[in-house]
């Protein structure tokens, strides 16, 4: 009887016990929106709609519930057996279920005094107000179909003096019809590009300007985030340099025109390292009509000493997954990022945790896999034979990364002596 009573104690206080407390939007909700999604989902940048608020939030309850069970938003592509980088988007299983549960609660709002303080954006831009801003100075008309060639324009920066970024965003003036930027530094005395006029559109006549002329300083493609580098780290921009833009457009049933710009933030102080966007590239290779799985392997090999810092794999409509290793001199070989799930919707960026030191003659290898079968609904035609091409209905297969290095030393020790310079000339 004692137990019997014991037992019948223990199921009473366990069915008075207080249920969860409520999940609400203002106490907690909104520091996950604010944290998680807000730099995205807000006026001015690529989401389709606002989660500022609780109003533009509750329409969207169910489908954010179901965005994060399946794990599509944010998106996040890198296999977690490989690597730890500082940008993870994915959301902690502890922040899924409540979105879940708040979903599944009838989307409450709560009280508006549980609310954090809004975040301050600033329209326009992600990584805050830029020192400069570089806008083409025209508008650049595009017809409602065709192939168009990729078009450049030629931005003096006027600097008279060498100039240390941290940070620099590509922004498109008409997301419809951009499909990339590539904002290149063509220093002074190069000749590359030489036959383009300071603001007027150019496209070069077929062969013409082949050879790769600047510096990648940043891009702007579907998924794509600004350049932001670690304190004491910077790129350079070099007094008399010109910022090349490289864009690429894409007619979808309605002309139009635009005019993008890109914004500068400066490092405040002489950085103590700079940074370099190169790329593992290969230009020759062919995917036979409906093949499902075609391999495709590009390498670099480092001249020097080197830090690794940043990674994005770079692919078209047929790209299906892409890996990074590197073979170090000794032999040793090591995966640092497996993207199981390309996405050409969402091109990302992934920068490791700890940089990661690269021995001279250290080889960054990558293996991209391609589907030219029906069976990918992204495929414009399984019939075709592809080869690398600047249209998206080609393809490329180019491994950018981010290597960091000394300041003072000169880019020419990056690369072996047996190895041209790098062309990641495209997005």
């Amino acid at each position: 009887m004692r137990s019997l009573a014991l037992v019948f104690a223990f199921s009473f206080a366990a069915g008075a016990a207080p249920k969860d407390p409520t999940v609400t939007f203002s106490k907690d909700v909104a520091p996950i929106l604010q944290q998680r999604c807000q730099g995205c989902h807000r006026p001015g940048e690529a989401a389709p709609f606002s989660l500022l608020t609780y109003e533009q939030a509750r329409p969207w309850a169910k489908a954010i519930r179901e965005a994060v069970v399946l794990k599509k938003m944010p998106p996040w592509f890198a296999d977690p057996h490989y690597g730890s980088f500082s940008n993870d988007r994915s959301l902690p299983q502890k922040e899924i279920t409540t979105l879940v549960a708040w979903a599944d609660g009838g989307a409450l709002e709560g009280n508006p005094k549980d609310l954090p303080p809004a975040i301050s954006f600033v329209e326009g831009w992600r990584i805050g107000k830029p020192d400069i801003e570089f806008e083409m100075p025209q508008d650049i008309p595009v017809p409602a179909k065709g192939t168009i060639e990729y078009t450049y324009v030629v931005v003096p920066t006027g600097f008279k003096e060498d100039r240390w970024v941290r940070m620099v965003e590509a922004r498109p003036g008409n997301r419809a019809l951009v499909h990339h930027i590539v904002a290149f530094v063509r220093e002074p005395g190069s000749k590359w590009m030489k036959r383009a006029q300071p603001g007027i559109p150019f496209v070069p006549a077929k062969g013409e300007d082949d050879s790769f002329g600047g510096e990648f300083l940043v891009g702007y493609a579907p998924g794509t985030v600004p350049e932001v580098m670690e304190p004491g780290q910077a790129k350079l921009i070099k007094a008399g340099s010109d910022i090349v833009l490289q864009m690429h457009y894409t007619a979808n049933g309605t002309a139009g025109t635009d005019r993008s710009r890109i914004g500068l933030v400066f490092a405040t102080e002489a950085p103590r390292e700079r940074v370099l966007t190169l790329g593992a590239t290969n230009e020759d290779f062919v995917i036979p009509p409906g093949a499902p799985n075609q391999r495709v392997d590009s390498e670099f090999e480092v001249g020097t000493d080197v830090k690794l810092v940043g990674l994005l794999p770079h692919m078209h409509l047929r790209g299906k997954d892409f890996e990074y290793r590197l073979v170090f001199p000794t032999g040793e070989t090591q995966t640092i990022l497996s993207v199981p799930r390309y996405s050409f919707s969402w091109q990302l960026s992934y920068y490791p945790v700890k940089p990661i030191l690269l021995p001279k003659g250290t080889k960054i290898v990558c293996t991209a896999h391609y589907d030219n079968s029906a069976n990918n609904a992204d495929n414009p035609d399984p019939g075709k034979e592809v080869r690398y091409g600047d249209q998206s209905w080609e393809e490329m297969m180019i491994g950018f990364f981010n290597v960091s290095f000394d300041a003072k030393m000169e880019v020419k020790k990056l690369f072996p002596d047996k190895q041209s310079d790098s062309k990641p000339s495209a997005e």
